[in-house]
């Protein structure tokens, strides 16, 4: 008799809550601990939001409240309010929603009834509240049950709808919110919908100008080669200048989400850019020193748009309607009109735009030849890379499961003892190793051609496919993996200026990390514990009259392979590089990676800090 029996009995109907808690990963896409950008926890603020935004689009009110506290969320709007009678169903019926009437939300982003249902599903309570005419309907649920369901009552509040929920611990494990993210994207939807108010934690974000103000936020001002260039028309909206840094940098958005991964827009948009500026200055100069250090950001609203995923990081609409233009006729259409004129009337910018072009064009024949004997060096070292252990599914696959490819990582690491631990350790699948020979080499203040001259620099850049932009990226994540000594520390910094210094862009889209691995190991014939800091090495063994056994763990390289796979696994703990707004990439490199100066020698005095191994005397008694 077979083991394996297939009947009727083993076809299952899963309602809609225990499909979301089955495959959240459906709807929301990773799971993730807060340390990405796009982690579920952020997508269930966003589902949220979003409808609040399309209420805001449709002329109903003027500003939104967030609160975000001990990780409880609560939004409150000042739209219309969910139809009372209808309330229970919006939030824990599949595909039941207000938005596949075309007439009522012409262009909103939550199209599939799907956003609310998941934010229910995966929280551990979810409340919701409609105000609409003078009335109130309330309910609440956990993990999308419904435990209460109030009748209608009066009420004095405006008009709206206000929505409370706590991610649910046991799916998004250990999770916390990164500040620095929720800001970012709360200031996304100020700068996508002029004139909107959104009260965050007691903070206005508030913009006028749009993309024009997101291009002023992101952009160093000391860097840029000419005022900024802001076209607004009706259902679109693009930003462009040109700095000093290398790289190309964009913001794109599609009625109000922004798509991280791009997409036709973008696409449509690099396009009209090269072609309106070749077209005005008549001559065919080439497409990447025309992109060389662009940032632009680009903002369309399109009916019914199609993305590439649930959570919207790339669109794939071709069509701004389904009967309309083109994306890409649409998008070009408005850039060449736009751009063409601006440029025929402020000749100071068409002249700093040449400018920036010919210096792009001068710099890439300066290192062209030794770009050709790099790329060659590189090409040959694909097929046997001895510091490149590579992984089967990649971020830039056309085909293959979404959150696979999300979860593609590469680990960037020093020494043969620490990339053998992590390379027995990984899983082959989704995560690669890249082994440094040593401390890589200090490239603050250099050109772009040591890229080049650098046998591991070029040979890292070829591993992560970033020569020509992010489009090619073939990791979600790039983690720095170093020991938490000086030396390691001191790799760390040089790996961050690298990507600082030539691939601004990967750091502010959120790629790079840093790993944390223990550093000790406190276990009894019971139970081991692995601690990242003293204190929570003194916490266990203060709390407990047990006899431990304590391991301090000096390198990567000492942590056996059969123990790295638990800090590598499901619960990777990483903490994500971020550039603080308030200081500028160069002022960041200058300080740290500079000269010695007497302002960097006072930081160190006054941040020194001596870490004493506090030993309990009666451990051993």
């Amino acid at each position: 008799m077979s083991k394996n029996l297939y009947t009727e009995d083993s076809i299952r109907s899963l309602d809609w809550k225990e499909h979301i808690r089955l495959r959240p990963g459906m709807y929301i896409g990773k799971m993730g601990d807060g340390s990405s950008q796009d982690d579920g926890i952020y997508i269930l603020l966003k589902e949220v939001i979003d409808n609040s935004i399309d209420e805001y689009v449709m002329g109903n009110g003027k500003s939104i409240d967030i609160s975000i506290k001990d990780n409880k969320v609560t939004v409150r709007d000042f739209g219309r309010g969910i139809p009372l009678g209808k309330l229970i169903d919006c939030v824990s019926k599949i595909n039941t929603g207000g938005k596949y009437d075309s007439e009522a939300f012409q262009k909103s982003v939550g199209l599939n009834g799907v956003g609310l249902k998941a934010v229910n599903a995966l929280s551990t309570k979810f409340q919701i509240e409609s105000y609409r005419e003078g009335e109130i309907k309330q309910a609440e649920f956990m993990k999308g049950e419904n435990t209460s369901d109030s009748p209608v009552s009066l009420t004095e509040q405006k008009n709206g709808t206000l929505i409370r929920f706590e991610p649910d611990n046991s799916i998004f494990k250990n999770y916390n919110y990164i500040p620095e993210y929720l800001e970012d994207q709360i200031w996304n939807y100020a700068y996508l919908n002029s004139g909107l108010t959104l009260n965050y934690n007691g903070k206005k974000y508030h913009s006028e100008n749009g993309l024009l103000d997101l291009l002023e936020n992101k952009t160093d001002q000391e860097s840029i080669r000419y005022p900024i260039i802001h076209f607004k028309g009706k259902e679109i909206e693009c930003a462009m200048t040109h700095t000093n840094n290398y790289g190309e940098e964009y913001y794109s958005f599609v009625n109000g989400q922004y798509t991280t991964q791009g997409g036709t827009h973008l696409a449509a948009f690099r396009e009209a850019v090269v072609r309106t500026i070749r077209e005005f200055f008549k001559k065919d100069y080439d497409a990447t020193d025309i992109r060389a250090s662009i940032s632009g950001a680009v903002a369309i609203r399109v009916q019914e748009p199609v993305f590439e995923s649930q959570t919207k990081t790339k669109l794939g609409s071709l069509n701004v309607s389904p009967k309309g233009q083109t994306v890409r006729a649409f998008v070009n259409e408005f850039v060449k009109k736009e751009l063409d004129n601006f440029l025929h009337k402020n000749s100071d910018t068409a002249r700093a735009i040449q400018k920036r072009i010919i210096q792009s064009e001068r710099e890439r024949k300066e290192i062209a030849g030794i770009k050709k004997l790099a790329n060659e060096r590189a090409k040959k070292a694909k097929l046997h890379n001895k510091k490149l252990r590579d992984c089967r599914i990649h971020y830039n696959d056309k085909r293959g499961d979404e959150e696979l490819k999300n979860n593609s990582m590469i680990f960037i690491t020093e020494g043969d003892s620490a990339s053998g631990s992590i390379t027995k350790s990984r899983d082959v699948q989704s995560q690669a190793v890249f082994s440094l020979r040593g401390k890589p080499f200090n490239c603050f203040g250099h050109t772009k051609k040591i890229v080049y001259e650098n046998e591991e620099f070029n040979l890292l850049q070829h591993a992560l496919n970033i020569e020509d932009g992010l489009e090619g990226l073939r990791y979600k994540k790039i983690i720095i993996a170093t020991d938490a000594d000086v030396d390691g520390m001191h790799i760390r910094l040089l790996i961050i200026t690298f990507f600082l210094q030539f691939y601004p862009e990967l750091i502010k889209n959120g790629h790079l990390y840093i790993l944390q691995t223990p550093i000790f190991r406190v276990r009894n014939k019971d139970k081991t514990h692995y601690c990242y800091s003293e204190s929570e090495k003194n916490d266990i063994i203060n709390n407990s009259n047990a006899k431990f056994e304590i391991t301090r763990f000096k390198g990567l390289g000492e942590i056996s392979p059969n123990e790295f796979k638990n800090f590598i696994g499901d619960d990777i703990k990483l903490d994500p590089v971020i550039i603080d707004k308030s200081t500028t990439v160069e002022e960041l490199l200058t300080f740290y990676m500079g000269k010695n100066t007497p302002d960097r020698q006072q930081f160190i005095i006054d941040n020194l800090k001596v870490e004493l191994d506090l030993i309990n005397e009666n451990l051993n008694d």
